[in-house]
């Protein structure tokens, strides 16, 4: 299945920000996209799979074990018997998560029976292990039960899943890429989820004729495999998969400065955001923005950007406001601090 190139993907630039900073920091928890049908959600996620780096894995390995991670235990049972474990690269897939999905489904299942009768731990594996090094994608995560997305979310975090029944333990590496997206028409997610996803972004359809008339020109270009689309813009993801590669390795020493630091815990505690997530997620969000741009120090624009990407969720809003009460507080109190409106990649 062809995939359209991220590169060529027309405005929601704070979305691809979004993405890219995890893509180079996956500690930052994932992205929510949040915004109407036919705005490009999915469109957007697996062409920004497509642009990430070869993972390197275990070979022979059923949960993918990534190089220099801990490893599960069956990869522990092979180099103690003697086997010495190669690896090999794979390309990051997107691993869908059904939205009637049931919670064995997505963490696994145990046999209690071979438990019981052998003494071996015989697991059938889940979601979350076909997910470990790869996208995890859940459309429509609003519409999925609370328990299992807490579940998820408490494994994105944790990077192991496991699992426990009737005193049977098993656990496995899972450390996945998480996006979210939702149609708020259709429903909320709670506020306690909500927090949990490191970023958030909101889409709409783009509102200038200049750029609705390309983004029709390019997917009809794509779709009609015009000469020379798919080669153009073929170089423009490799390019930017370099500048990922690029970015990883530079993101250990991006540093954030003292007065900067206390600007954000400033602007957080003035706009009244509960916790300490917000805070944590724009200084690592602008690193990583940082990183991807190539420079040593978070500028004006990686922080505007983390800011907006980092706090939508979190702003509690005014229930008398017709409007976004929480965006426009946010708004007002960057450009205090002098921030710039959102930029470009």
């Amino acid at each position: 299945m062809r995939t359209f190139p991220f590169s060529a993907i027309v405005g929601q630039e704070l979305l691809k920000k979004g993405l890219l900073a995890n893509a180079v920091d996956p500690s930052i928890g994932g992205v929510l996209i949040r915004g109407e049908k036919g705005t490009g959600k999915t469109t957007a996620v697996r062409a920004f799979a497509a642009v990430l780096p070869p993972k390197r894995v275990v070979s022979g390995c059923r949960f993918g074990c990534l190089e220099g991670m801990p490893r599960c235990g069956e990869c522990v049972a092979r180099e103690l018997s003697g086997e010495t474990l190669s690896h090999e690269s794979r390309s990051v897939e997107v691993v869908d998560l059904p939205l009637n999905a049931s919670e064995d489904r997505v963490v696994g299942s145990l046999d209690l029976e071979a438990a019981l009768r052998e003494g071996s731990k015989k697991f059938e594996m889940g979601v979350l292990g076909k997910a470990n090094g790869n996208v995890l994608y859940i459309d429509e995560v609003n519409l999925l039960d609370d328990h299992v997305v807490d579940v998820l979310l408490d494994v994105a975090v944790s990077g192991v899943n496991v699992v426990m029944r009737e005193g049977v333990t098993y656990s496995h590496p899972s450390r996945f890429l998480l996006v979210g997206t939702m149609n708020p028409e259709e429903g909320e997610l709670r506020p306690q989820l909500l927090d949990r996803f490191g970023l958030c972004v909101e889409v709409t359809g783009e509102k200038d004729l200049s750029l609705r008339r390309q983004i029709v020109e390019r997917v009809l270009a794509f779709e009609g495999s015009a000469p020379g689309f798919v080669e153009k813009w073929a170089q423009e993801d490799e390019a930017l998969r370099g500048r990922i590669e690029e970015a990883r390795e530079l993101l250990p020493s991006v540093a954030v400065p003292d007065h900067v630091l206390g600007a954000v815990v400033e602007v957080v505690a003035d706009l009244g955001v509960a916790g300490h997530r917000g805070d944590i997620t724009i200084l690592k969000c602008s690193k990583a923005l940082a990183a991807v741009k190539g420079i040593p120090l978070p500028d004006e624009e990686c922080l505007a950007d983390a800011f907006r990407l980092s706090l939508p969720h979190r702003l509690k809003e005014d229930p008398f406001e017709e409007a976004a009460s929480g965006r426009r507080r946010l708004d007002a109190v960057l450009s205090r601090f002098g921030a710039p409106k959102p930029g470009r990649t």
